[in-house]
């Protein structure tokens, strides 16, 4: 048992120091750091702009606290793109490119399952991502925080619903990095998360116009994959008072319930077995 959690602990440690060392990791950096800077001239200015117009602080105030909720989700809807894009390519080729490449015979032929090189790869990519999303988020919360001193309502729930999501997102890639080759898993990836983006939609607008049918496809939808559905309910824990913001992709005119939550950690549950057991019993 030791053993096992040693070798799980080694490849989870070199999975971390190579996703590092990629450029593509820094350029997440980059960009969401540069994101945030924007993100807050922009704030402060509009900030500025309502004072000046509103006549009255305590008007001004009213008015900032109530769009600040949106402004953040809007941020952070941002951010959450690019946590998917670098969750899915720095995942996508984990195991296919290495099976294609040959280097996989380095690691299958030392005394190591197959079941722990996967798991120890997803605990080094999860690890990574957590890092990346709890930066970013909590960078732009700071930011209103100290422009305005609004607070963002249940910050801390907010961002573990983003860190599942990504979780989720990392489990189904490396299912697919198990079964497809590298392109063909990048399709189908970006093919399910924009099946879940559309679905998110025809839900709620299915629920503005009463149609039980628009709505089941998009309940469906995220059901197939939970990343759009677990947006929307980190997004509504941002806005002050359940504040929605019309249909927009940081909307709440239709959020899950607790309940989805549950299913969420059962669906990365289920995706991370599923993608060691096809791991273990595929041909290279």
């Amino acid at each position: 048992m030791m053993t096992s959690i040693h070798q799980i602990a080694v490849i989870t440690d070199l999975t971390f120091r190579e996703a590092r060392r990629r450029r593509l990791v820094w350029i997440a950096l980059g960009l969401g750091g540069a994101f945030v800077i924007l993100f807050s001239l922009g704030y402060a200015a509009i900030c500025d702009e309502v004072y000046a117009q509103a006549g009255s602080p305590t008007i001004g105030k009213a008015i900032i606290e109530e769009a600040s909720g949106i402004y953040l989700s809007a941020g952070l809807y941002a951010i959450n793109f690019l946590v998917i894009m670098l969750t899915v390519l720095t995942s996508v080729g984990a195991i296919s490119s290495e099976i294609a490449s040959g280097t996989i015979h380095t690691l299958a032929a030392k005394p190591i399952r197959r079941h722990e090189i996967l798991l120890g790869k997803w605990i080094g990519l999860a690890v990574m991502l957590a890092i990346y999303i709890v930066l970013m988020s909590s960078a732009m919360m700071l930011a209103l925080l100290l422009i305005s001193g609004f607070a963002a309502p249940n910050p801390v729930p907010a961002i573990a619903i983003l860190i599942l999501e990504g979780l989720a997102v990392l489990s189904v890639t490396l299912l697919g990095s198990a079964i497809f080759s590298t392109l063909a898993n990048g399709v189908v990836i970006f093919m399910l998360y924009g099946l879940a983006f559309v679905g998110g939609w025809v839900e709620q607008i299915g629920v503005m116009l009463r149609s039980q049918t628009a709505k089941d496809l998009g309940i469906v939808s995220s059901l197939l994959m939970p990343s759009e559905a677990l947006w929307r309910y980190a997004a509504s824990l941002l806005q002050p008072g359940g504040l929605g913001a019309d249909v927009t992709p940081f909307s709440n005119v239709s959020t899950p319930t607790p309940a989805f939550l549950i299913y969420a950690g059962i669906y990365v549950v289920v995706m991370l077995v599923a993608s060691m057991v096809a791991f273990s019993r595929r041909d290279f």
